[in-house]
């Protein structure tokens, strides 16, 4: 299959020239760019391999903080992957087309594997898969999977299986099962693990443990599979992806911290999460962000942790970066470089229970 024949996705990876991997982030790219953050990179030691070549994995947890660690060390080593972007004014890791490598797909690698599985890891993803299949009925060419596996650089001693859903009807159709009817052999984390995920996110994220606990238990795309521990992580196809780059222009116009009420939250399983928001209340921010809120109309997270954190008619309080679009409207976005992870997204403690 030919990259050039469906659009580039969230989770796609590039090799670049360097032999450094990167992993595509959200859906608009420069028509002659891949926007995406470094993940890993040719070392003398690293826990992944390809045959004799170490890698070392670039960002030790996921954090917009540690992604901005990343694009400062490609500033000194690698600037030509360090671009500006007119249309989204944001300076960003980008991949010149010229200076890819390869290109993997998801959906051509699972294929691979489910024909041909080629270590235990691999026959895990397959009897994964099936167990899916086997709960929601969607078709096997609608998943993919990213992450060490897509690069065929894991370790079937410790690598995870990170798996993709293409298209929101499917997505849901495996929230509903995870969530209502979940599969013996798929159990969801608890206990000491559970203990250590809200630990982590408390000492990382500006957010209290009972709202670690909250949004663990909205977490239902995480899990172990007879052991192994597993990621699912919806992804648009090509006819969901409606915007295309250059056709909205975002400016930044400073930070705010809002209330408000989530009028459509459907796509707030992909990434970047989208929520559209009405009844919006500036609560905090720069002088002059108060006469934004008749005018913000989205809140928008790239930081997967604010994935599917609340439902249609739920009151947030959100603190992100103001954009306006188009000269006219404004969104929030969390998740950006600009706030190095202060940003967040959570319903207000009158409807965390």
């Amino acid at each position: 299959m030919d990259q050039r024949a469906r659009k580039p996705k969230d989770r796609d990876f590039i090799e670049t020239r360097e032999g450094m991997f990167f992993c595509v982030t959200g859906y608009l790219h420069p028509p002659d760019k891949y926007t995406a953050y470094l993940k890993y990179s040719p070392a003398p030691v690293g826990k992944w391999k390809s045959g004799e070549i170490s890698y070392r994995r670039e960002l030790e947890y996921y954090h917009v903080g540690k992604v901005a660690d990343t694009i400062a060390y490609l500033e000194r080593n690698y600037p030509h992957y360090v671009h500006y972007c007119p249309v989204r004014d944001i300076k960003f890791s980008m991949i010149p087309q010229e200076y890819v490598r390869h290109y993997y797909l998801p959906e051509q690698r699972l294929q691979e594997i489910l024909e041909s599985p080629r270590d235990p890891l691999e026959e895990e993803v397959c009897a994964f898969v099936s167990e899916i299949i086997a709960c929601t009925g969607i078709k096997e060419e609608d998943f993919g999977i990213t992450g060490s596996i897509l690069l065929g650089i894991h370790n079937p001693e410790f690598s995870d299986i990170d798996l993709l859903v293409y298209g929101l009807e499917n997505a849901l159709k495996i929230r509903a099962a995870l969530k209502e009817r979940r599969p013996a052999k798929i159990r969801p984390v608890t206990g000491k693990a559970l203990e250590e995920w809200c630990a982590s996110v408390v000492k990382h994220f500006p957010l209290s443990y009972e709202e670690a606990r909250y949004l663990a238990r909205r977490r239902w795309n995480y899990g172990f599979f007879e052991g192994r521990y597993f990621s699912i992580h919806p992804t648009k196809k090509d006819d969901e992806m409606g915007e295309n780059y250059g056709d909205k222009i975002y400016r930044e116009k400073g930070v705010a911290r809002i209330r408000a009420i989530v009028s459509d939250a459907s796509e707030s399983l992909f990434t970047p999460a989208l929520y559209r928001i009405e009844e919006v209340e500036v609560i905090g921010g720069g002088a002059g962000t108060q006469h934004v809120a008749p005018l913000l109309k989205e809140a928008l997270s790239y930081e997967g942790l604010y994935r599917d954190v609340v439902d249609d008619g739920d009151e947030i309080e959100a603190r992100g970066k103001l954009e306006s679009v188009n000269d006219r409207l404004y969104k929030l976005v969390i998740g950006t470089t600009m706030l190095k992870g202060e940003g967040y997204i959570k319903p207000t403690i009158e409807r965390e229970h």
